[in-house]
């Protein structure tokens, strides 16, 4: 009796010890796992100083050198801009000011006087929205955008939204930013605590109201039952087709 027990025991232990081996990622799985930000290969805050995403136009203007004044090109997707005598440029990650260095040092060589100015067209910068909302999914962030105009833009729904609840999530594999925002005060009260400033990839989420909750709740309960009452009522109408029961097979005439 004892041996046995001593041997289930052994026996739990190991198979707990395979289960804790079997969920732990592989040497290769963390090779591909997110471990800075968002996720993205390049990053900044745009807001503080533009800086060029995969995407981007960066525009190239020289007072002193004509061909290399009036240029637009968009970095591809390997972070690179192709330009006149040097060819491929990395350029991806970089701020305007970081741009310009760089060309005024690989251009040095070519022209005896440079003043390089250039600009970035942002077409690459999203935000987030989800819930109950007209617009969700990915949204072209503008800059200088708080809370409030974020969640009116995506269309709040009258019915459903519940704007005391708003959700704001700054994602981050080591340290999450989740924070909770009443936005119903600011419309009720006029306090604009919570009207917070949105960055580029943050995520807005507008739950339900407890209402809509509760509605969705019942929805997804009694769907099966809705999925058979309709397949009944589909085979009620065929069969009265068929069978001439129907007033359309009636009043055409078929049968």
């Amino acid at each position: 009796m004892v041996r046995t027990l001593i041997f289930l025991l052994s026996l739990a232990c190991l198979l707990q010890a395979l289960a804790g081996c079997n969920s732990s990622p592989d040497k290769r799985t963390l090779q591909y796992l997110n471990t800075q930000g968002f996720g993205n290969r390049y990053s900044g805050n745009a807001e503080e100083e533009n800086w060029l995403a995969i995407g981007d136009q960066l525009s190239i203007a020289d007072s002193y050198n004509t061909d290399l004044d009036n240029i637009t090109v968009t970095v591809d997707i390997d972070g690179t801009v192709v330009l006149p005598e040097l060819g491929a440029v990395r350029v991806a990650g970089l701020t305007r000011t970081g741009v310009e260095a760089l060309l005024m040092e690989k251009y040095s060589p070519y022209y005896d006087r440079l003043d390089i100015k250039v600009k970035i067209t942002t077409r690459n910068k999203k935000y987030y929205v989800f819930g109950e909302t007209s617009t969700q999914g990915e949204v072209d962030f503008p800059g200088d955008l708080t809370l409030f105009q974020a969640v009116t833009r995506a269309g709040p729904k009258d019915e459903t939204a519940n704007l005391g609840r708003v959700r704001l999530i700054r994602a981050d594999p080591k340290d999450p930013f989740v924070q909770t925002y009443d936005l119903g005060d600011m419309i009720s009260h006029g306090y604009s605590t919570f009207n917070v400033q949105v960055q580029e990839n943050d995520i807005i989420y507008v739950p339900p109201s407890m209402m809509a909750e509760i509605g969705y709740f019942l929805d997804t309960l009694f769907f099966p039952v809705k999925q058979v009452l309709t397949g009944l009522a589909s085979a009620i109408f065929s069969l009265s087709f068929f069978t001439g029961t129907g007033n359309f097979a009636n009043s055409s005439g078929i049968f």
